[in-house]
């Protein structure tokens, strides 16, 4: 079973009612994945999301990745990669796979820039940023490649048109 829990900033909060998109987003993703028997497993996971503005993720993205600038979304997984196969219960029943964040003013400038609906473009970065806590990375073409595709499946669930479409037309 999958439990989110979920902060929003003010900013956030006059957009829509995130609780369910980001259930929804985060459950694809781990249903898209190598990993998606977590799902199924006697305990609960958790994933923690935060949506923040540039300011936070400006300065955690600073302190975590030595970059000086608001990225649209950060993952800080709580369990690592090689663990998750044999991840059992837990004393509390309940593991933590890790904490999403999102930058409010990057998110919107990228969603209005690809004419995109704001809440496709949030469900992509939970999508994105659970995979992330599962391990998928994007450091390489193959290993991109492979998160791509996962994103794609989990977004196609959720009746999203695939975000890499235009990308791949003009490779």
């Amino acid at each position: 079973m999958l439990q989110t829990e979920l902060s929003a900033s003010p900013e956030w909060e006059k957009e829509e009612d995130w609780t369910d998109l980001v259930a929804q987003a985060a459950k694809a993703a781990i249903s898209a994945s190598v990993h998606a028997d977590l799902l199924t497993r006697n305990f609960s996971i958790e994933v923690s999301v935060k949506l923040s503005d540039d300011r936070e993720v400006h300065a955690l993205n600073k302190a975590y990745r030595s970059k000086d600038k608001p990225t649209n979304v950060l993952s800080f997984p709580q369990i690592q990669p090689d663990l998750l196969e044999s991840l059992a219960n837990t004393d509390d029943g309940e593991a933590l796979l890790g904490d999403i964040i999102l930058a409010y003013e990057t998110c919107r400038d990228e969603a209005s820039a690809k004419g995109i609906a704001f809440s496709h473009h949030i469900s992509h970065l939970i999508v994105h940023g659970s995979l992330h806590l599962l391990g998928y990375d994007h450091e390489n073409e193959v290993d991109a490649g492979l998160m791509e595709s996962c994103e794609i499946n989990a977004l196609a669930t959720l009746g999203i048109a695939n975000p890499y479409a235009e990308q791949a037309q003009s490779r």
